[in-house]
């Protein structure tokens, strides 16, 4: 059966019916992560109560009935901690937290000023590298910065919510249809990266008109802001899941009927819905402030985390996966860039796809591409590899870095 590739808003329900999420993006100095713990807490929880509009911070949107997230990501790297959440949370949750830090403190704290929408992709039949590559090439192509998530079951791209029209434009052009039934763009994997898009207005800068061309842009601007990238040392990381709650689980019909021993009578609660040990390993690991720890939430999905290997003894047999990979991430210290710089994704990853697919020709090894993932955090990037691999993609981008141009 030939693959094919579903690209679909993340949508959440409120009075007016199913709405596309507005998301933001949010930077934090990791001087400053116990200072702003509690809201990171208070996010990863919502707990909400039995009407949304009696939380202390206002009606928070972006979750569903059972106060599910329509998407979230919190991420702890050695470069920084970076959340994306639904804007109100946003505004209503962080923003007064950051405006209580003295100015010179909250000033270092970043929101973003655009909102973001978050497109989920399911894809069968596609390389870990190539999917990167056809996903990211045709946005940055048409200008469009985007931020892009790995993780255990589904890859996501953000981008920013004006841009919603082009994107809609792009994907069609590269032989996407859209489905009404499935609110998805849907394509056979062989029309997907069919042809090159068309650009509906003009950027500020005339976008690359091929992906060597987006290569070598983004290689360059990359160098002229001195981006190095680097391992951190004794840094290992392995990509695992939540396991779901089953219907049939004896903790969860004890727990899930009017009669509870608390005298709650107001019918299920938020924790009948989550695995309670799953979420005391997570906040085990966020009160610690890990090396690394990237966890996403997303409504469709079982939540996926991609962490230090050793923090694994945190979760106990509450998570599900591989636990003998060993995974190394490639850091992007992406501070000195904006916000929408566009091709940076797609750049660096295929650079990577086309190196080591060049490598494996010459040494006439068989086989499909290594596993290559990408994840984007507010200020900086991260290509995840095997740990061998890790060391034959370092050896790539070095050389292409190492020296800084001249302005």
């Amino acid at each position: 059966m030939s693959g094919y590739i579903n690209v679909k808003p993340i949508l959440y329900n409120d009075t007016d019916g199913q709405q596309e999420g507005q998301f933001s993006l949010i930077h934090i100095p990791l001087h400053l992560y116990s200072s702003l713990l509690q809201p990171i807490l208070r996010v990863l929880l919502p707990n909400g109560g039995p009407i949304h509009n009696e939380d202390p911070e206002g009606p928070l949107e972006g979750v569903s009935v059972d106060n599910k997230h329509g998407f979230l990501n919190i991420s702890v790297t050695p470069i920084e901690c970076s959340i994306v959440c639904h804007k109100t949370w946003a505004q209503n949750v962080f923003d007064p937290v950051i405006g209580r830090l003295p100015e010179e403190l909250s000033k270092q704290v970043q929101i973003s000023k655009d909102t973001y929408m978050v497109f989920s992709v399911s894809s069968a039949g596609m390389e870990a590298g190539q999917r990167v590559m056809d996903l990211t090439a045709p946005l940055a192509m048409a200008g469009i910065p985007i931020f892009f998530i790995t993780t255990y079951y589904t890859d996501f791209i953000l981008v920013p919510s004006k841009d919603r029209q082009t994107v809609g434009e792009v994907l069609l052009e590269r032989g996407f249809e859209f489905s009404e039934n499935d609110s998805a763009y849907v394509a056979p994997i062989a029309f997907a990266h069919a042809r090159s898009p068309s650009v509906s207005s003009e950027p500020s800068t005339p976008p690359p008109t091929n992906v060597p061309d987006l290569q070598a842009r983004t290689f360059s601007h990359l160098k002229k802001r001195s981006v190095v990238p680097f391992v951190e040392p004794n840094l290992h990381l392995v990509q695992c899941s939540g396991k779901e709650i089953l219907s049939g689980d004896d903790y969860l019909n004890r727990n899930m009927n009017g009669n509870s021993s608390n005298g709650n009578h107001n019918g299920h609660s938020w924790l009948d819905n989550i695995d309670p040990k799953l979420y005391i390993g997570i906040v085990s690991a966020l009160v610690q402030r890990p090396r690394f720890l990237s966890i996403t939430l997303a409504q469709d999905d079982a939540p996926s985390l991609l962490l230090d290997k050793n923090l694994l003894y945190l979760f106990g047999n509450s998570i599900a996966g591989d636990m003998d990979c060993d995974l190394v991430p490639i850091f992007l210290d992406l501070a000195n860039l904006p916000f929408e710089s566009t091709g940076i994704v797609c750049g660096v990853a295929g650079k990577l796809v086309d190196e080591m697919r060049g490598l494996q020709a010459i040494n006439q090894e068989e086989g499909s591409l290594p596993e290559l993932s990408y994840s984007s955090t507010a200020r900086a990037g991260a290509v995840v590899l095997s740990c061998e691999e890790s060391v034959r993609a370092l050896s790539i981008l070095l050389p292409l870095l190492e020296t800084a141009e001249v302005t």
